[in-house]
């Protein structure tokens, strides 16, 4: 098991730096200047000169290559002089020193924006994906348990109606209803945000006494503070836990709708082919009755599929889910890029990209570890 997950973690490395050059290569090429976008009506061949110096877009992109007047030029004869000291092999050496470098929008540097927008993602996707695997599975395993009956059509109906449904539309609707039209019930669901206004968020660094706490471990406490759920467990802060929960609900039903259904979609058809194989029916033929033939056999030799489809959709929510985020004013990883894509603001484009890459490789190492407590029939070496 050690051996295998060295293996996969060396074999991740060239992955990364290929995600990273694609994004610093495609971020660079894409038309649009950095500076008329950053600087609007005050862009002008001055300011755009000094623009570019203050951030290195003087410099050859990679080695030989330059962008001049936003065009791309290709000049072999200067690649000696720009083999070291061009965009690219200094951003390498910026994430080596742990630097992801300073966002030209918001002037803040991304390190500082990671532990701002990520939490909320973070969050997010986790709400959205625990609704998604509790509803998800239940009604995949009813709906095989149950094949052809009325509850497997209306289990299989829902599924259908959330992968069809946008998440705009949805997300709408449920503000709608449970934000208007039940305002003033028991049943009135906030809107928008993580939690309301005035809410006491105290910085775990503070009620801790780790004020002096400086580099990695301060980011990670600070990125632990700004997961306002976990930040509420640790201090025991019923009110706070109950408030953002209460605001993460209508988020997490909008986003999760679409991996519930894919994921029940999948529980079914992986539980009825194996509900269909000799060793089911010779366990009912020895007398045992169905929950226990269809949870403790079948169903664990179902899982496996099912697992890679939560792993999948995991990373895919990691990375962000603009319209969920806008519709409920929520300030996360996807709103972040895409207003960085806007601005070409490749800082920030480069460093949330590298860091949701290593979520989806450390989802899929998490993922592939797993099969083998799942299925004791799986070796991993």
């Amino acid at each position: 098991m050690t051996r295998f997950i060295i293996r996969r973690v060396l074999l991740s490395i060239p992955v990364l730096i290929g995600i990273v050059f694609l994004v610093f290569a495609l971020a660079r090429i894409i038309p649009g200047d950095p500076c008329s976008a950053a600087l609007g009506e005050r862009a002008n061949p001055e300011t755009c000169e000094q623009y570019a110096i203050e951030h290195g877009l003087d410099k050859a992109i990679v080695p030989g290559v330059f962008r001049v007047d936003g065009q791309i030029e290709v000049r072999l004869a200067e690649v000696p002089a720009t083999l070291i000291d061009n965009q690219f092999v200094i951003y390498l050496q910026d994430i080596a020193a742990g630097e992801f470098g300073v966002s030209s929008k918001f002037g803040l540097p991304v390190t500082e924006l990671l532990i701002q927008r990520l939490p909320t993602t973070v969050e997010l996707t986790l709400y959205a994906l625990t609704f998604a695997i509790i509803v998800g599975i239940t009604l995949g395993v009813i709906s095989a348990y149950r094949r052809n009956s009325a509850a497997d059509v209306g289990t299989m109906l829902i599924a259908n109606l959330g992968v069809s449904t946008p998440v705009f539309v949805l997300g709408l609707l449920l503000a709608y209803f449970f934000a208007i039209t039940l305002n003033g019930t028991v049943f009135e669901l906030p809107p928008s945000g993580r939690a309301s206004a005035g809410a006491d968020i105290p910085e775990l660094v503070e009620v801790w006494g780790l004020e002096d706490l400086s580099g990695p471990l301060r980011v990670i406490v600070d990125f632990l503070s700004n997961i306002y759920t976990f930040n509420a467990i640790v201090r025991l802060d019923g009110v706070l836990l109950a408030d953002t929960v209460r605001h993460m609900i209508l988020p997490a039903l909008a986003l999760g709708t679409i991996p519930l259904a894919i994921i029940a979609r999948m529980t079914r058809s992986s539980l009825l082919d194996e509900l269909g194989l000799d060793y089911v029916r010779t366990a009912r033929a020895k007398g045992l009755s169905d929950r226990p033939v269809v949870m403790k056999h079948a169903f664990r030799n179902a899982i496996l599929p099912v697992v890679t489809i939560i792993g999948l959709q995991f990373g895919g929510l990691f990375g962000g889910a603009v319209l969920t985020e806008t519709i409920f004013n929520l300030a996360g990883v996807g709103r972040a890029v895409t207003e960085a894509i806007g601005a070409r603001d490749y800082a920030v484009i480069q460093g949330f990209t590298l860091v949701i890459a290593m979520g989806f490789v450390l989802v899929n190492l998490l993922v592939d570890v797993s099969y083998a407590y799942l299925d004791p029939r799986i070796r991993l070496t």
